[in-house]
């Protein structure tokens, strides 16, 4: 099988998109199948406003048909929903040609976490009126994105259940998965900082919402890995906190190994897949009972999930690590890669390329 990726998120980003995609083509590889990447690459771009590290993509709809034309793909996956995104989506729906779709990003939440509202009034302000673009006209603009699809994949239950209170249609599952061999207790080393060590892992940015970890009571150093716009302003509000840029493959593994306790303070993650990394590392988890931390953890003794995070940090410290690293080697890319080719095997009765009009064509909707 041969599938062609559509992505706004791509290389040199780091973050859980990129991560997954990644991931998901070299287990992808070992099935049977081989993924291709349409991404933002080649096209002109600019710094967002807010974020001067991501750039937003121009993409030539003359272009995108070549593309696409040239992978000559079995089967079309949307990633995201950014200006690749939209341009692949209108070249299958004038063709007729199906496809799928993946909710990666709270982009409704997000829009409202980078609001114009100061940040001292923000938490008396509710999120869904925060910002100048409400969260209803977000989720409207969203679900008549997701609708034209077969399917939108989706990579936890509570998400699954949220979206579909939303209107969200035809919600499919796909979860996700960690390099055991790359994370693991193996790669520790010795932090140079009193102990215990909270650490995160993340991009230094409002809607990671770190400062309800930084503002915390805590014994010990916390310790942020990560960079983004928000990381002169907090390193100057907490100088206590250790602020370490961002760290990739070994030396992130030897970090999150040689921590504590991590601490996901998002409220906006879809998966978070840091925290199976982390566990993958013997490092327990303390987050918030939310969208990906109740999907993760939930129950499982591996993690404390609690409202007043504080009490989560203090708990997770009591948590066994052999249980964290037994916990994670359970998740594997290459059931992940297998969950998604299951998805688009299950939505094509032939493998000819649906540019040669072999891929159904039903399940399509004209939103």
């Amino acid at each position: 099988m041969r599938v062609l990726v559509a992505t706004d998120a791509w290389h040199p980003q780091v973050n859980g998109v990129v991560r997954t995609l990644t991931s998901l083509a070299r287990s992808a590889s070992a099935l049977g199948a081989r993924i291709e990447f349409l991404t933002p690459e080649g096209f002109p771009s600019m710094a967002l406003p807010t974020y001067p590290g991501l750039r937003i993509s121009f993409p030539n709809r003359g272009e995108i048909a070549r593309r696409i034309e040239a992978a000559s793909p079995d089967a079309i996956h949307i990633a995201t929903e950014g200006p690749v995104g939209w341009m692949v989506r209108g070249y299958c729906r004038r063709r007729k040609l199906p496809f799928t779709t993946s909710y990666t990003t709270r982009f409704p939440e997000y829009i409202a976490a980078r609001s114009i509202i100061p940040m001292s009034t923000r938490s008396i302000i509710p999120m869904s009126t925060r910002s100048i673009i409400p969260m209803s006209v977000s989720y409207a603009v969203l679900r008549r994105f997701h609708a034209a699809g077969a399917m939108t994949m989706v990579a936890t239950s509570s998400l699954r259940q949220e979206l579909s209170a939303r209107g969200f249609k035809r919600l499919g599952s796909w979860t996700r998965g960690v390099d055991t061999e790359l994370f693991t207790p193996d790669h520790a080393f010795e932090l140079d900082l009193p102990r215990p060590v909270f650490m995160t892992v993340g991009r230094v940015a409002v809607e990671k919402n770190l400062e309800a970890f930084l503002s915390l009571n805590l014994p010990g150093s916390k310790v942020v890995i990560g960079d983004g716009p928000q990381k002169a302003e907090l390193e100057s509000r907490y100088p206590k906190a250790r602020f370490l840029g961002e760290k990739t493959g070994r030396e992130l593994s030897a970090h999150l190994a040689a921590a504590d306790v991590f601490v996901f303070p998002s409220l906006t993650d879809t998966f978070g897949i840091v925290q199976l990394e982390a566990l993958a590392c013997g490092t327990p988890v303390a987050a918030f009972p939310v969208t990906g931390p109740l999907d993760v953890i939930a129950d499982h003794p591996v993690g404390a999930l609690d409202m007043n995070l504080r009490s989560a940090c203090i708990r997770a410290l009591s948590i066994s690590r052999e249980a964290c690293r037994s916990f994670a080697l359970q998740y594997s890319w290459e059931s992940c890669a297998r969950q998604f080719i299951g998805n688009l095997s299950a939505l094509q009765p032939s493998r000819s390329s649906p540019l040669r009009g072999g891929l159904m064509t039903q399940g399509v909707a004209q939103g």
